[in-house]
């Protein structure tokens, strides 16, 4: 479905902010796809548009700072009023004069149809739309926010994440945001395939909380099975089913080991400097798991005498599934990352790195910096019939919000 030579560029309008939504339509647009954003022209007593816009550094003025950037590039951006009905007009216009293919947005539900998105009123402007909503529960549940960190505690991830004896910790990542995004890119994928076939289109609503818990296979299925409560709650850096998966200090840092079976602990146990560990108990992962405890402490012990890259240069040898534990940085010079990045310009004209695609893609890797607040308002609302004196006269009522110093003097 990627944009190819001829064939229509498929647009979505997008009402986003935050991460998961963005994150799902930055994955469009890497598909070639004409994502534009929709944003608010002003919140009561704060900054307009997306929150994310205002937090880390300043990278690009005072809207566009470094959090905002990596999810945003190759997109576009207008700013709405749509609890204006002028606004709501301005939506409408422009989804039939664009021949939209897809509506997406991450506001709670129960404003769905106060701003005039809900699916049955743009499946009204434009019958074969495909409609998709993230929200915390989904539609039943129309006035829950969804946060990445309470979204976690909630679903359990919080509860499996940390030390056996310590407090339960957040991930490193926003998985579930990162979650909910995957899972609208994979829906609107699959409902562009069924509207080819069918001609309709359809709405997706996507509950974080649900996607997050979908996640939960390795776990959760094990309440059926009359489950030991160290199953399916943290064990740091241990896996709670192959033994010895964990993380063990080095002379120099860290190394980690898994060992996935009993053909690989044997492999192990026959490193000359692993040679105690072994006995005829631990020749099982089901004996190793009784001397779990002892098995990761011997373990540490040998590998705390010995630099990593020793320790990795015995492990590649014997074939035993290992990896250092590196910094964001130490991944990002990785040769098998480095070459895959996505890069964007700024408008300094400095190119920046992001981040690579989660599949490698057909055609151009460069994108569009991210885009200021509003700053395609007035060419989308060309493209949709408007005059520049109407988009004027709208930016005077507060229905759309244009960027500082491309207002006409008229206004």
């Amino acid at each position: 479905m990627s944009a190819t030579a001829g064939a229509r560029r498929r647009v979505v309008l997008s009402l986003e902010q935050a991460l998961s939504l963005p994150y799902a339509t930055s994955r469009l647009v890497q598909k070639g796809w004409r994502v534009i954003r929709i944003e608010a022209t002003s919140a009561p007593g704060g900054l307009p548009g997306d929150p994310n816009r205002y937090i880390g550094k300043r990278v690009a003025g005072e809207d566009r700072r470094s959090y905002f950037i990596a999810q945003n590039v190759g997109k576009e951006a207008i700013s709405l009023d749509l609890k204006h009905p002028a606004g709501r007009e301005v939506l409408h216009r422009i989804i039939k004069a664009l021949d939209a293919d897809v509506f997406c947005c991450n506001t709670l539900p129960r404003r769905y149809r106060q701003f005039g998105i809900d699916y049955e009123t743009l499946k009204a402007v434009k019958p074969d739309i495909i409609w998709a909503g993230i929200s915390a529960m989904g539609p039943d549940y129309p006035d829950v926010p969804g946060y990445d960190p309470a979204m976690q505690a909630m679903v359990g991830f919080m509860e499996l994440t940390g030390e056996r004896d310590g407090p339960p910790m957040l991930s490193g990542v926003p998985l579930i945001d990162l979650k909910a995004g995957d899972e609208v890119y994979a829906e609107v994928m699959a409902a562009m395939l069924e509207r080819y076939e069918t001609g309709n289109g359809r709405a997706i609503h996507v509950s974080m909380l649900q996607a997050a818990a979908s996640w939960l296979v390795t776990t959760m299925p094990l309440l059926n099975f009359d489950c030991d409560y160290s199953e399916i709650t943290r064990a740091g850096n241990e896996h709670r089913k192959f033994i010895p998966t964990n993380s063990y200090p080095t002379a120099d840092g860290f190394v980690f080991i898994t060992i996935g079976n009993d053909i690989q602990w044997k492999r192990l146990a026959v490193i000359p400097k692993f040679a105690t560990i072994g006995n005829e108990v631990r020749s099982t992962n089901e004996g190793r798991h009784q001397q779990r405890a002892q098995i990761h402490a011997e373990i540490a012990q040998i590998t705390s005498k010995f630099p990593t890259a020793l320790l990795m240069e015995d492990f590649h040898r014997a074939t035993i599934p290992h990896a250092p534990i590196q910094t964001i940085a130490q991944v990002a010079a990785m040769v098998q990352i480095d070459k895959k990045m996505l890069t964007s310009t700024m408008p300094d004209g400095r190119v920046i790195r992001l981040q690579p695609p989660a599949v490698d893609l057909v055609g151009s890797t460069h994108f569009p910096f991210a885009p200021g607040h509003g700053e395609h308002t007035r060419s989308v609302l060309r493209e949709a019939g408007y005059s520049d004196a109407e988009t004027d006269a709208l930016a005077v009522e507060g229905v759309v919000a244009l960027p500082v110093g491309t207002q006409s003097t008229a206004s």
